[in-house]
């Protein structure tokens, strides 16, 4: 009995065990959200992401050109605003008025038409002043402004885009770069060991030798930093979530060729956002002078009005005085002139804070003009020397890998240093990392020249 009791025992707790695991399968696959493998993304092949996806990318999540488009889009609504200001309004007014009687038609108050009064009526309104022709041309200028500032904030961004993408090539560059020297390091350090089993070296070869690899050691570790660091600024640019799944295309070994100085100059003067932008505050300005000039100038209102203002709610009525039936349903017009006399001087304190501003605008599109050509001077020189060492630093390049190769057969024969195969080893990383930062130095050049110039 006892026997028994316990099989039934062990079955419940088996029966209800099953049952709890069907249940918690069931929860997890009911769980909104929740993949059945969590690996299952990074199983999946990284994105390659090409510069131009980059930059196209990076405009739809940069809160900064957002933020410049958002101003040009309310510049534009501005002037939409300041032309509508212009052209005639149009608007539907009804009302009811009621005044307490006093046994004749009028009622109490003075001011009525009657007891009741009863509006029903289309009024088109119509200002004409030069503040309002000035405030559209103002607006004009602003929305120029803001353009051109957009286009400055784009062209930021490109530049923004392309260190960071670059930065990230070199440093996958460097990162195997350290991992060449680490693999040398190790054939070196294997090297030395065997000639000191021999008897062909001493044993600080061997010590130096061992230095030597630990220091690539630490040299990889922090390439290897760098290189996740890189790609973690990259993709804060380029992805609205957090995804370190991508990789880039490394096409710094086909650089673009650099125009003349003149045709640079040419697409500066023509495409340059800076001037626009300064050319375009200064217009401003100047329809400050124009808004703050219309406070001494007079204005004119025109109202038509055309519906019914009577003492019943009907196109015609009864006229007790004519005993006719007149119509109620008709037209009336104002006309109203305003002259400025006297406000204590705003208007003069208005002019004259114009008139600084002007002034100011002018400065800036002088200065402006002048920053363009040193600025287009510099940036084209960098340019230039950084594409012309191009050549160089490839050669540097090769030359140390083939010093270094040579070095490590001149030491396997006894005819080296260990100092000249460490100092061949340094140096073949070292042209190796300059050569990689030098076609990035040009990539970034002519990006920032672009900021000039526009795309060439």
């Amino acid at each position: 009995m006892h026997f028994c009791s316990g099989n039934i025992g062990k079955s419940i707790r088996l029966v209800f065990g099953m049952l709890g695991l069907f249940t918690m399968a069931a929860a997890q696959n009911s769980m909104p959200g929740v993949d059945a493998d969590p690996n299952q993304g990074m199983n999946a092949p990284p994105l390659t992401v090409t510069l131009q996806d980059a930059i196209a990318r990076a405009r739809k999540n940069d809160p900064v050109y957002h933020a410049a488009l958002t101003a040009y889009g309310s510049a534009k609504e501005d002037r939409v605003q300041g032309r509508a200001a212009l052209l005639p309004g149009v608007n539907y007014d009804a009302g009811f008025l009621y005044t307490q009687g006093n046994g004749t038609s009028t009622g109490r108050y003075v001011g009525a038409n009657g007891v009741h009064e009863y509006l029903s009526q289309g009024n088109v309104h119509q200002d004409i002043s030069l503040q309002g022709v000035a405030e559209y041309r103002r607006t004009r200028a602003a929305e120029a402004v803001a353009r051109a500032r957009s286009e400055i904030a784009a062209r930021g961004l490109v530049v923004t885009v392309v260190q960071a993408y670059y930065h990230f090539v070199v440093a996958q560059r460097k990162y195997d770069t350290a991992q060449r020297a680490a693999n040398q390091g190790r054939h070196f350090l294997d090297i030395s060991q065997k000639l000191e089993q021999g008897g062909e070296v001493a044993h600080s070869d061997v010590i130096k030798a061992q230095i030597l690899f630990q220091q690539q050691q630490r040299d990889l570790q922090e390439a290897e930093l760098e290189m996740n660091r890189s790609r973690l600024d990259l993709a804060v640019l380029i992805f609205p979530d957090f995804n370190e799944h991508f990789s880039v295309v490394d096409d710094l070994q086909t650089p673009e060729p650099l125009p003349t100085f003149t045709e640079v100059q040419t697409a500066a003067a023509r495409q340059n956002p800076d001037l626009r932008a300064a050319a375009g505050a200064l217009q401003e300005a100047r329809q400050e002078v124009g808004v703050a000039w219309s406070g001494f100038l007079p204005a004119l209102k025109l109202d038509y009005f055309y519906g019914i203002d009577a003492n019943h709610f009907a196109t015609r009525q009864f006229d007790p005085a004519s005993q006719l039936s007149v119509r109620n349903l008709g037209y009336a017009a104002t006309a109203t002139l305003q002259l400025p006399v006297w406000n204590w001087g705003a208007n003069r304190s208005r002019l004259k804070q114009a008139d600084l501003r002007r002034e100011q605008a002018q400065l800036e599109l002088t200065f402006a003009q002048r920053q363009l050509l040193t600025r287009l001077r510099t940036l084209y020189d960098e340019a230039q020397i950084a594409r012309s060492e191009l050549d160089s630093l490839n050669q540097s390049a090769e030359l140390a890998a083939e010093a270094l190769r040579l070095t490590t057969l001149r030491y396997q024969s006894g005819e080296a240093t260990v100092l000249e195969v460490v100092d061949a080893q340094n140096t073949s990383t070292l042209a190796r990392n300059a050569f990689s930062d030098g076609q990035s130095r040009f990539r970034v050049a002519l990006a920032n020249l672009q900021t000039l110039t526009g795309t060439f």
